[in-house]
């Protein structure tokens, strides 16, 4: 098995290509897709490179695997599925996040159903990879479809944690609880110490290097937030505190809009052009909370 970080520096992401070097069959996990707001324009320079190193050692891209839908970077699925035939796979609680938004952008006939993934994982599935196997882990918490890959020593947790120093994810957005993080993080520590935890995320001051992984033992240790001695209690008004204090990221509008439609394409208005909408004047739990008055 070979594990490739790829770290996209504008919106602090790692993305990661997972290979079995003897069948030469690989995945890719969570892809990202460049977006300036400003033009509306997307382009592919942070997975190139990826597709590029893959296809130097001739391998056969299998999966693209998401560890949820993001609400920070437009995801490059789609893209990665067109160069490579790839499949998508992501957790099972999607159609719950593709509810929720189809709300929020008033998406009247987008399916709900997880249909624009080819397939959704439960606790316990495996993806065979080669001779290697994925295993897909449950966890909850900072949105309800986020979902880990278990592979030997190694687990892709999307933004269930951070590095130590950063602590854990924010767990604010729609169907995001305290409560299950602290669940799917404790799942998380009880693997084996040495297990890495590779991170969909790392902020590092300047100068600093990103961090791809960090190992159990380290994170049960000295995670800002949940270490091995906080309390559910104690984590749950910490997070709750820090949330309420926390801006929206700056791209969620645009990138969970475009993040549930999986391997589907935006649909297309009477001019050919697609379009992404941004709610005016209202936020989004305004519009989850029931009917707005437009202003």
């Amino acid at each position: 098995m070979e594990i490739t970080p790829f770290y996209e520096n504008g919106t602090g992401t790692w993305s990661y290509l997972l290979a079995d070097c003897e069948l030469n069959k690989a995945a890719i996990i969570d892809p990202v897709m460049i977006f300036d707001p400003v033009s509306g324009l997307c382009n592919p320079s942070s997975i190139d490179p990826l597709l590029t190193l893959a296809g130097q050692n001739g391998y056969e891209i299998e999966w693209v695997l998401e560890t949820h839908i993001h609400a920070d970077h437009l995801s490059a699925a789609r893209y990665v599925c067109q160069q490579t035939g790839a499949q998508l796979a992501a957790g099972h609680r999607v159609p719950m996040v593709q509810a929720t938004f189809a709300r929020v952008f008033n998406l009247d006939g987008f399916a709900c159903d997880g249909r624009q993934f080819d397939r959704l994982l439960i606790e316990g599935d495996e993806l065979q990879l080669g001779k290697v196997v994925i295993r897909v882990l449950e966890t909850p918490g900072h949105t309800p479809d986020s979902i880990s890959f278990l592979v030997e020593d190694a687990v892709f947790i999307g933004d269930t944690l951070f590095s130590p120093a950063l602590g854990s994810a924010r767990c604010d957005f729609p169907g995001g609880s305290a409560e299950q993080l602290y669940q799917s993080v404790q799942k998380l520590h009880a693997l084996p110490p040495h297990t890495r935890l590779y991170l969909c995320h790392d902020y590092p001051t300047d100068g600093a290097v990103a961090i791809n992984h960090v190992s159990v033992s380290e994170s049960r240790q000295h995670n800002a937030h949940l270490n091995s001695t906080v309390s559910v209690e104690d984590y749950v008004q910490l997070r709750q505190s820090r949330d309420a204090t926390l801006p929206m990221p700056r791209l969620i509008l645009p990138s969970v809009q475009f993040n549930i439609h999986g391997k589907a394409a935006l649909s297309a208005e009477a001019n050919g052009v697609a379009y992404l909408k941004t709610p005016m004047n209202t936020r989004i739990r305004d519009i989850l909370d029931g009917p707005v008055e437009s202003t």
